[in-house]
This record gives structure tokens, C-alpha cells and sequence, in this order.
């Protein structure tokens, strides 16, 4: 199982830097986490937060994988829907060239409306456009349509889906599922099965909400504020579009209380998120992860823009702890 942490590069108002602080800092955590031995970093995209959210995963992955050598990249996800697949399929065999080939490419449905409204694509077709879009890829990079090919032949895919009709369109794909959601693991085994690609080909990977730290308390009262942030902005960027006449604006839904979503676990999926010692971490994984076929665990560099100093110690502390110990127990 590899260990690996992900980005969005979100700049909140509240605590707002440079723009170009807020990459430089992020490339740089990504030469630390290399360095310190993780394995894996995954990027993630949105459009039009007023935060910034990271809106082009590809151009940044490319950027990281010039500055590295040995760490993996993944989208988790690149929105399906709002992309031609060649344009996808030639950008992941660019950044898979740039990497040497440490590429891995996870595709989402998506379901932000705005953002489907500026690209000029159909939210209400958006897993019939998630399919259709890994099929496509695939084509193209197993039939030599892209030019120039990326490094890995076979090139890794992924679908990044909640529920089982994504599941059963990842299974069908034989790409790995981005989800440790059990109640989906069974439509994903199912899709495998149906398009022959045998149960085996299963593997799973997933956000773990966790921050690690030495003094979970202590780190607690630091960040949650930036957890309840996070919560809330996709809480009013989820609703947008979706008002009915004289409902509530946006600004004036209410907040989430992070503290009533801090959580003892095992599950450490959203909306559950706690601060944990390096060895409460590997507890709660091994507990929640048993029998799933997991083959990657990542967990948010900063959530919501918190402090510097808490995000260096969490990526210290995953490198130099939670994945020796998670190796020690054979989970890599």
C-alpha cells in the first residue's frame, strides 16, 4: 500500500498568501515528501473557488514531476466531463514523459453546475460521460493514437466515484476505484467480473481525513477552523446552481461545527477528521482498511490553508512513521 499525501492548493481569505507563495510552497512539499521516502502525490480539481482551488492538475503534475525523480503523481480526480479525452489522454502522456513514467491518471464525474456551465458540458450526463471518457483514453493509448505515447504501457487509469453506478463504470473500465466506501466495493468486483477483468484486478485507493501529529490536541485547536472552512466552501459550492426560488442564499447557509465532526474513527472518510499520533494512524488504518484490496492511502497536505508548521510535521510524521510502521505490518 502506498502512502502519499494530496493537494489542492485552496489560498482562503481568512488566511491568504501570494498566489505564487502558495505554489512554490506546494512544489516544495512535494520535493520534501520525496525526499523523506513517501511514495505517492494525488491532485485534485475545481473551478472558480474564490480560494483558488487548483483548477488545471495536469499543468502542476508536470511541474512537480520536473522537480522529482522518484515520487508518483495521480489526479484524484480530473473532472471526465469537461474535457475531450484526446486532450486528456496527450496531456497524461506528456506528464508521464516529463515523470519518467510516475503518471497516474483519475478521472471523476464531477458535480459542480457552474462548472459544467463554463465548459459548456452536461451535468445531467456526467457518469455516461465519465465512461465514455475512460474508454476513449484507453483506446487511444492502446492503439498508439496519441503521439508521442506515454512512457507506461499500460498506462494506469482511475475512476474517482461514491456511489455504485460510478463503481460499476469503474469495474467495467478495469481501472482502480477511488473510494474506500465498502457498499461500493461489491458493483466495482461486479463491473470487473462483466467486462473480464477478474476480481483480481481490483484496487482500491482513498482520502484518509488525518492529521498527524505529536500533540493531537494541541493541533486540534490549530486547524479546525481551517477543517470547518473547507466543509463549509464545498457545502456553498456543492448548492450553487441548485436554489430554488426564495430559498437561502449561499452565504447564508449555516456553518458546520468541526468539532461535532471530529471523529474516534475506524472510518476516516468525509466528513469524519481527527489530528492522531503516528501510531493511532496505522491503528485506525489497519481497522478500517482489513479485506479491502487497497492499494494506495492519502491524506490532505493542509486542510483549508493551515499553518505552515502543523502541515511540515503531518508530511513529516507520515514519511518517518505512519508508512514505516504500515510497511512493518505488511500493507506495503
Amino acid at each position: 500500500m502506498r502512502v502519499g499525501i494530496y493537494q489542492d492548493l485552496r489560498n482562503p481569505p481568512r488566511w491568504r498568501k501570494p498566489w505564487d507563495e502558495v505554489y512554490a510552497t506546494g512544489l516544495a512539499r512535494i520535493e520534501r515528501a520525496e525526499a523523506l521516502g513517501l511514495d505517492m502525490v494525488w491532485f485534485s480539481e475545481h473551478h472558480l473557488f474564490e480560494d483558488g482551488y487548483l483548477p488545471q492538475p495536469l499543468v502542476y503534475a508536470a511541474a512537480a514531476a520536473a522537480r522529482t525523480s522518484r515520487i508518483r503523481f495521480g489526479t484524484a480526480v480530473a473532472l471526465a466531463p469537461l474535457r475531450p479525452a484526446i486532450d486528456y489522454a496527450e496531456q497524461a502522456a506528456i506528464v508521464d514523459l516529463i515523470s519518467g513514467g510516475r503518471f497516474e491518471l483519475g478521472l471523476g464525474a464531477g458535480y459542480r453546475i457552474p462548472e459544467f456551465e463554463h465548459f459548456g458540458a452536461d451535468v445531467t450526463q456526467r457518469y455516461g460521460a465519465l465512461e465514455a471518457c475512460l474508454a476513449e483514453i484507453r483506446r487511444l493509448l492502446d492503439e498508439g493514437v496519441v503521439t508521442p505515447p506515454p512512457k507506461q504501457d499500460p498506462f494506469p487509469l482511475w475512476a474517482g466515484v461514491g456511489g455504485p453506478r460510478g463503481a460499476r463504470i469503474a469495474g467495467r473500465a478495469g481501472t482502480g476505484l477511488l473510494t474506500f466506501k465498502p457498499d461500493v466495493v461489491a458493483p466495482y468486483l461486479e463491473g470487473l467480473e462483466e467486462a473480464g477483468h477478474g476480481a483480481g484486478a481490483a484496487r482500491l485507493g482513498g482520502l484518509a481525513m488525518m492529521v498527524v501529529t505529536k500533540d493531537p490536541e494541541a493541533a486540534w485547536h490549530r486547524v479546525k477552523d481551517n477543517f470547518g472552512y473547507q466543509m463549509d466552501s464545498y457545502t456553498r459550492y456543492g448548492a450553487e446552481g441548485r436554489e430554488q426560488p426564495g430559498s437561502r442564499r449561499l452565504a447564508d447557509m449555516t456553518t458546520v461545527d468541526p468539532d461535532a465532526l471530529r471523529s474516534k474513527g475506524p472510518d476516516m472518510s468525509l466528513p469524519n477528521v481527527d489530528c492522531v499520533t503516528p501510531e493511532e494512524c496505522v491503528r485506525r488504518l489497519t481497522e478500517w482498511l482489513d479485506g479491502l484490496p487497497v492499494s494506495d492511502v492519502y491524506f490532505w497536505d493542509s486542510l483549508g490553508g493551515m499553518a505552515d508548521e502543523v502541515v511540515d510535521e503531518h508530511i513529516e510524521l507520515l514519511a518517518t512513521e505512519v508508512r514505516p510502521a504500515v510497511a512493518q505490518l505488511g500493507m506495503i
